[in-house]
């Protein structure tokens, strides 16, 4: 393991705080570690020669080497205890004391100072506002909650101390067991991209799962992710995903409207599979735990229920899983083992008087099969069926092929020791068919994770001095928008725009369109009128001889609309053909936690109306360049549906990926919309351009 070793496998833990009295969180934490911890525990209190039997010690300084304290102190004298920490050498600290950012601007000075005594002594801080952190190899609960964990090779963190307590109750009494536990409260020094970096390293951390309400960095989050996920499976809960329930994460989160989306994307770009309940948390982890990796994602069922049976193909069929298709040679084997009345297709049902026997021999022809990835076994309760039994041959089976077989023996009292026979080799039992299903498709979800391959974004050759010419103009205006008057910055990063100019007076339009083949278009330039179309601020397939009065007739338009609007000009473009073509949209807007999150989706007038988008969080490479474009419901039309001819779809993906770069090398570009795109057959255009830019940003970045 990496620098958080000793925070997990400490020789010597110190309680700062520590007291006999009953109720107090101190004696509690005290108490979990003199019952269980293999190490030394150590209680530190100036008013105390001895706790709970322990010699006591009045600070840091004048106690033994600590690999660990714990601090549980009013927040008064918080800053002061891990200072005295500090200077006697501690590397590792817990802060459970509460006080702090989550009560107002006092506690968010504290909590500042805190992180600048973390950085000056390279101090490991967990909190404050933290349950505490157990890790079982060493009997080690610094925690004051109620239980300890039962020992096991998930690791788990969770922003909500209260999660851990409930969560910890619940898997005890399903024999559910843990590695490390981690209550993260504020986060103030150590975040869930430490954990999963450490727990990433460690050869004895099977899956690491999480309850989280924000990501503090996401693009660091994201960059560990991908390399842990490699590895280590990662399954995380992260709630606030409703519009009430980002309200209600508000004060941890400062979420924003738009972030989920950009959690969405930028934990399935890290190859995180995210759980939308605590069960479904649990049952994936047990899956991912105790299996091997399925090689494909034919599923086979054996029952011997009918109706169960159903159950479970139609969860396979809401899966991304399959029904494996059995070879001829299964089903002649199949037909020989199996009594007349029984079903040797798939799912097998083996009928409701099948033994143990004849599961076990359904099974094995089933694991035998070149189509069949992993499998499920689906038992209602017989008198003829002792489930122990049963679960000995699910293991033998499974060990003997090495493909992944999960167990659905339905059923209660009857179940329970078979069930735990399972779980001590691996195999998880699920009452519902559907989590079992479930569970398979998680394991699935993470061989494609292994599996994948991401491009590294390409680096274009750009004039980024000329991007940051054009995107200072914001210095010098009322306002930090910039609109199609700054079309040179696509220009610059080599994206195509039409032929056109944006002038001042009649005349000068009249000009620039006799300049241009066929007629125009002539568009209001605003910063202050966003929907132009709707004021009649746009004329479309205007000829020479009428540029004149269409410019006139536009300026005035707007002006009655919107009398004290900033009118920069007029635009007047080359007339794209659209027939053939495909409006779409290229957008940015910068979410807080994960930076900037494009967007891309059927464009023009439709955007809003159809929804019909992909997002991700750049940078962005070739591949996912690529998928943004196949995965929104239009794909077809520019791939040349129903005999339309094809757009150039490299063309979008590159300008996908000319975007990207554009918005990371500029943080100041605050949100950015290149609509519509026009794609057709002979290439791709950008037609009309929108962007917010934060001018302060700009003096910050490197030239």
């Amino acid at each position: 393991m990496g620098r958080l070793s000793t925070l997990f496998d400490p020789e010597t833990v110190a309680v700062v705080g520590a007291t006999d009295r009953e109720g107090a969180v101190g004696r509690a934490i005290l108490e979990n570690l003199r019952d269980e911890f293999a190490g030394r525990v150590v209680p530190i209190n100036p008013s105390r020669d001895e706790v709970l039997g322990l010699e006591c010690y009045p600070d840091a300084t004048s106690a033994p080497p600590l690999d660990l304290a714990v601090v549980v102190v009013p927040p008064e004298i918080v800053i002061e205890s891990i200072r005295d920490l500090a200077e006697a050498g501690t590397e590792n600290v817990v802060v459970i004391t509460a006080g702090f950012s989550e009560t107002g601007s006092e506690g968010a000075a504290r909590e500042r100072r805190l992180r600048e005594i973390a950085a000056e002594h390279d101090l490991n801080v967990v909190g404050p506002n933290s349950l505490g952190i157990m890790s079982t190899p060493n009997g080690m609960n610094a925690t004051f909650g109620p239980e300890s964990a039962l020992e096991g090779s998930i690791s788990f963190m969770s922003q909500s101390g209260a999660f851990i307590t409930a969560v910890l109750d619940w898997a005890n009494d399903q024999g559910i067991g843990f590695r490390d536990v981690v209550s993260l409260g504020n986060k103030s020094v150590l975040d869930e991209t430490d954990f999963i970096r450490e727990w990433g390293d460690d050869p004895d951390t099977d899956v690491i799962i999480g309850y989280l309400e924000d990501i503090g960095d996401g693009q660091a989050f994201l960059e560990a992710a991908r390399e842990v996920t490699t590895e280590t499976p990662i399954v995380l809960v992260k709630s606030g995903r409703t519009d009430a329930g980002a309200q209600a994460a508000s004060s941890h989160t400062g979420a924003i409207a738009g972030s989920e989306r950009a959690y969405e994307a930028g934990l399935e770009q890290a190859g995180v599979i995210r759980a939308r309940s605590v069960q479904e948390l649990f049952d994936y982890a047990r899956a991912l735990s105790g299996l091997p990796e399925p090689e494909s994602d034919g599923v086979a069922v054996v029952t011997n229920a009918g109706g169960p049976g159903v159950l479970t193909t139609d969860a396979v069929g809401d899966s991304r899983l399959a029904m494996a298709s059995f070879t001829d040679e299964t089903i002649d084997r199949l037909a020989e083992a199996m009594p007349d009345e029984a079903n040797v297709y798939n799912p097998i049902d083996a009928i409701g008087d099948a033994d143990v026997e004849r599961f076990a021999e359904a099974l094995e022809i089933a694991l035998e099969d070149p189509n069949v990835g992993s499998a499920i076994v689906v038992a209602a309760p017989t008198a003829v069926l002792p489930y122990d039994d049963l679960a000995e041959t699910v293991i033998d089976e499974l060990e003997a092929h090495e493909t992944p077989v999960v167990a659905c023996l339905m059923g209660g009292e009857r179940a329970r020791e078979a069930e735990a026979t399972l779980r001590e080799s691996g195999v998880p039992n699920y009452f519902d068919p559907s989590r079992a299903v479930a569970g398979l498709d998680a394991l699935a979800r993470f061989r494609d994770v292994r599996r994948r391959t991401v491009a590294e974004p390409e680096a274009f050759d750009v004039d980024r001095e000329r991007a940051r010419e054009i995107l200072a103009r914001t210095k010098r205006r009322s306002d930090n928008r910039l609109g199609v008057e700054s079309m040179d910055l696509l220009e610059a990063y080599g994206i195509p725009t039409p032929a056109g100019e944006i002038v001042d007076d009649p005349d000068r339009a009249r000009e620039v369109a006799e300049g241009i083949d066929g007629d125009v278009v002539l568009k209001i330039v605003s910063p202050d009128i966003s929907h132009k179309s709707d004021i009649g601020g746009v004329k479309v397939g205007v000829a020479d001889e009428d540029v004149y009065d269409a410019y006139e007739d536009i300026v005035a338009r707007a002006r009655t609309y919107q009398p004290d609007a900033t009118i920069v000009g007029v635009q007047v473009q080359e007339l794209l053909d659209l027939e053939s073509a495909t409006e779409t949209i290229v957008g940015v807007n910068r979410d807080p936690q994960f930076g900037p999150l494009l967007l891309f989706g059927l464009g023009g007038i439709f955007v809003e109306i159809l929804e019909d988008t992909s997002v991700r969080v750049a940078p962005i490479g070739e591949d996912e360049a690529r998928e943004m474009v196949d995965e929104i419901r239009a794909a077809p039309l520019l791939r040349g549906a129903r005999g339309r001819e094809p757009a150039d779809v490299e063309g979008v993906v590159e300008t996908i990926q000319r975007l990207s770069q554009l918005v990371t090398d500029f943080p100041a570009i605050l949100e950015l919309d290149v609509n519509p795109l026009v794609a057709g057959p002979d290439g791709v255009q950008a037609v009309d351009l929108r962007l917010t830019v934060d001018p302060d940003e700009l003096d910050t970045e490197e030239p």
